[in-house]
């Protein structure tokens, strides 16, 4: 049965619960604005996903680019994923948070020397490699460190997906991967390289799909890749189909896990393939929320605005991609609604967090939850206009905690030095 978006996130006697805590009292307790996690939540999608495949071996690797917070990855290691990197340093976070080195992989197209050797240090399970240079330069890192680097290919499948022209990944037009006509060849150059070892093969289409059907169409390029490969006896154990899973913003209708799996595992049966995934905003999108307070109102008569103490910093994604977040108050109230731009205090047209929404008619002081806002939310944060980044809330049932403080004046100018000739 398919869970309802948000389903940890209720209305009792008027007040917006997440769990069993009133959203409320966190607002009062932490202030704003604040991210709120429901661990319930991304507990459930994870194992949604996992029930999903059990029937083929299958390892969920945890796009951490959606969400870094280390409280946010340890309960998902705890439930059995691994993780997806792009960086050195969400290497340190998985590694921090607990997460077994073998169950990392390390994608991106820019990765260097530095990090392909820590991460080699660490033994992850393989990097998925972009481009032929960046296979040279791994192999070079490989023979300082001594000892062969697992690899697999990131194939450009050219494959059109329905999202947001920015989160396409898989077509030929896009930086990612290498193309799958020219993919064999680099692995025939890879298999004679004592400091390689050819692994898998890797695609990642795009993010936010809400179409499983192009899934299916990606697996069967690179299994017809896969059986040339084995024909020229290079033989692979891990295909990792990427991410990429859409959720319910605005309500659309988001895809099921074991749809996936329907149209997928079929074209597996028989085949000893390791399967990989690396789910990010579906593990953690709908889990998380972010209270913004209303400070005022302006009604010049030709458009109303309501000016929140949320903005683009906080969350970038509505000014970034005119992304839809839904607005709850955490108090239903009989009063009527208003069509409104919702607005940020930073000195930018674009700062908005929804435009032309019908909304409850606020009052300065209410609070608002931009729900749908556990991905993609405080990882792309800034302190732009030296606003102090927000703090995270971890919930799971009648607790919360902290994950992260709320920055101070301090934090803005942390390792900034005047040199002595200002002084």
């Amino acid at each position: 049965m398919k869970e309802k978006p948000y389903s940890t996130f209720r209305y009792r006697n008027g007040d917006l619960y997440v769990e069993d805590v009133k959203l409320s009292a966190l607002a009062r307790r932490f202030g704003t604005p604040l991210y709120v996690y429901s661990g319930s939540k991304i507990r459930s999608q994870f194992e949604a996903f996992d029930r999903a495949f059990a029937a083929h071996p299958h390892t969920v690797c945890y796009a951490m680019k959606a969400n870094g917070n280390l409280s946010v990855i340890r309960l998902l290691a705890q439930a059995g994923a691994g993780a997806d990197i792009v960086s050195g340093g969400e290497l340190f976070r998985a590694l921090k948070a607990g997460v077994a080195p073998h169950r990392i992989v390390f994608s991106g197209v820019g990765k260097t020397n530095e990090e392909m050797i820590s991460a080699l240090k660490a033994g992850i399970l393989m990097f998925n490699v972009e481009s032929s240079e960046e296979m040279d330069a791994l192999a070079r890192a490989a023979r300082r460190f001594g000892k062969p680097a697992p690899m697999s290919i990131r194939v450009n499948p050219n494959i059109v997906v329905d999202t947001h022209h920015h989160i396409t990944t898989g077509k030929a037009e896009n930086k990612f991967g290498v193309m799958i006509a020219h993919a064999e060849a680099l692995y025939r150059r890879a298999a004679k390289n004592p400091w390689l070892r050819v692994t898998g093969i890797q695609a990642h289409i795009g993010s936010q799909l809400l179409d499983v059907r192009p899934y299916r169409e990606t697996l069967e390029k690179l299994l017809h890749l896969v059986d040339r490969l084995e024909r020229a006896g290079i033989s692979l154990r891990v295909l990792d189909i990427g991410g990429g899973l859409g959720v319910s913003y605005a309500n659309e209708r988001s895809p099921r896990p074991a749809r996936l799996a329907e149209q997928l595992l079929p074209l597996l049966r028989g085949r000893k393939l390791h399967l990989l995934f690396e789910p990010g905003r579906f593990l953690v999108a709908e889990s998380g929320c972010l209270l913004t307070k209303v400070l005022y109102r302006k009604e010049p008569g030709h458009k109303n605005f309501v000016i929140v103490d949320a903005a683009m910093n906080d969350l970038a994604r509505p000014a970034l991609y005119d992304a839809h977040h839904p607005l709850w108050p955490l108090r239903r109230a009989r009063v009527g609604t208003y069509v409104a731009d919702v607005v940020g205090p930073i000195c930018e047209s674009g700062d908005f967090l929804a435009k032309a929404r019908r909304v409850p008619r606020p009052r300065p002081g209410d609070v608002w939850a931009v729900m749908a806002a556990g991905a993609y939310g405080f990882s792309m944060s800034s302190q732009y206009n030296a606003r102090p980044r927000a703090a995270e809330v971890l919930v799971l049932g009648r607790k919360a905690w902290v994950v992260r403080e709320r920055e101070t004046f301090r934090d803005l100018v942390r390792g900034e030095i005047i040199p002595e000739a200002l002084r």
